[in-house]
């Protein structure tokens, strides 16, 4: 009975990060690895073993425990806790677990519980890329009482290659995505400043993890490279509903680090007004302020491809008297299709500008090859969000000189 018992135990307790989906996990590892590669340089715990634990101990970002304290490595308060708590069953009922006000608390306080007691002090003799050492070190420490917590946590490395993490933070691998963690962004969301008010001072802040809302509408951010099947599966959402949300055009992943709206944006803004203060787009407005980027653009007389001049005043609730000054004007790509194929060629020519049809299995990589400029490039010419296309679309190349060879 106590054998058949403990196997039943084994496989509960066991199992808990792997009844999340994948997806559900993928964006864990995206939210939480550049945190986790942080604390690596600053303490020694290595990215791999961080994330690993992170995952198994709150279901990928999903458990009770972690919602109502952010603590992800289900430390108990113990006698030196003079922070917030909660209380919660583990292995007895209403067990003392750590309260943090944002999740990095709860990473940077795992760095240091590991880092300053002496019975884990061995595991900062092996090597950072041992994590089979590391893991059963943990166990051996005392970190957990489940038999098969030290495979647990390779499992998770192995599926999910978590070593990379700790590579990137030894210098040894290099970020191929270039993703951040949200902490770190400086874009100014609605509700946090009224930036009209107060234009010469943009201050930067830090969006909350996981969903939270702008303008009473739902909302997350997304580090660049989250595959945005992700986002949508962890929030039951479509695919096509995610991308009518935000003004997306489809693609696999995010081109850049941004917010990603859960539900309808709402026709009007927050605040009255908005003043711009750098190199926005309309689409970045729309996304800070939580409203639809086709109302903002009606509300202020402007099409598609529009830039507001740093300084101008855009309207958020109502029409606005007269159109914004502009410091730029980019035509969009279904200006060109209007005409006759006769109007376009004579646009091409006044403005060294090639029309690029594109073939079925192209890509903007293989694109900026063919005329030798950047993708970067032909993202802005076309005011894409990301680099998904279809074959026909038409898309604007441009040249340096009349006679750049194609």
């Amino acid at each position: 009975m106590k054998i058949s018992t403990l196997f039943f135990l084994v496989l509960l307790f066991g199992t808990t990060a792997f009844a999340q989906s994948p997806a559900v996990i993928r964006q864990y590892i995206a939210t939480y690895k550049q945190v986790a590669m942080e604390e690596m340089k600053r303490t020694g715990v290595p990215a791999a073993i961080t994330l690993a634990q992170g995952i198994h101990e709150t279901g990928a970002g999903q458990s009770d425990l972690v919602r109502k304290s952010n603590n992800h490595f289900g430390i108990k308060c113990k006698a030196d806790w003079q922070g917030e708590s909660v209380y919660h069953d583990d292995d007895a009922r209403g067990e003392c677990f750590r309260k943090y006000v944002d999740p990095i608390d709860s990473y940077k306080d795992h760095s240091d519980f590991l880092k300053d007691r002496k019975h884990y002090a061995f595991l900062f003799t092996l090597d950072p890329m041992d994590y089979e050492g590391w893991a059963y070190g943990l166990k051996k420490a005392g970190y957990a009482t489940n038999p098969r917590y030290p495979q647990i946590l390779i499992k998770l490395i192995n599926d999910y290659s978590l070593q990379d993490y700790t590579l990137i933070a030894l210098g040894k691998k290099e970020d191929e995505t270039g993703g951040v963690w949200a902490s770190v962004t400086t874009v100014q969301p609605a509700g946090e400043s009224n930036r009209a008010t107060n234009p010469a001072v943009p201050a930067p802040v830090v969006y909350p993890q996981g969903v939270f809302k702008i303008n009473e509408t739902e909302v997350v951010f997304v580090p660049k490279g989250t595959p945005y099947l992700v986002v949508a599966e962890a929030h039951d959402l479509s695919l096509a509903r995610l991308f009518e949300f935000n003004d997306l055009h489809e693609a696999e992943v995010a081109a850049a680090d941004g917010l990603i709206y859960l539900h309808r944006k709402r026709k009007r803004g927050a605040h009255e007004f908005y003043t711009v203060t750098g190199n926005e787009t309309m689409y970045q407005i729309a996304q800070a302020e939580g409203m639809r980027l086709e109302s903002l653009l009606e509300y202020n007389f402007l099409k598609e491809g529009a830039q507001p001049a740093v300084g101008s005043v855009l309207y958020l609730q109502r029409n606005a008297p007269e159109m914004p000054k502009l410091a730029t004007y980019r035509p969009p790509v279904a200006l060109l299709q209007t005409g006759s194929s006769a109007q376009a060629e004579s646009f091409s020519e006044e403005g060294n500008v090639i029309v690029h049809t594109v073939q079925p299995k192209e890509t903007v990589y293989a694109i900026s090859k063919k005329y030798a400029v950047q993708a970067a490039d032909i993202l802005k010419w076309n005011n894409l969000d990301s680099t998904y296309l279809k074959t026909g679309q038409q898309l604007r190349i441009i040249k340096k000189g009349p006679n750049a060879a194609n």
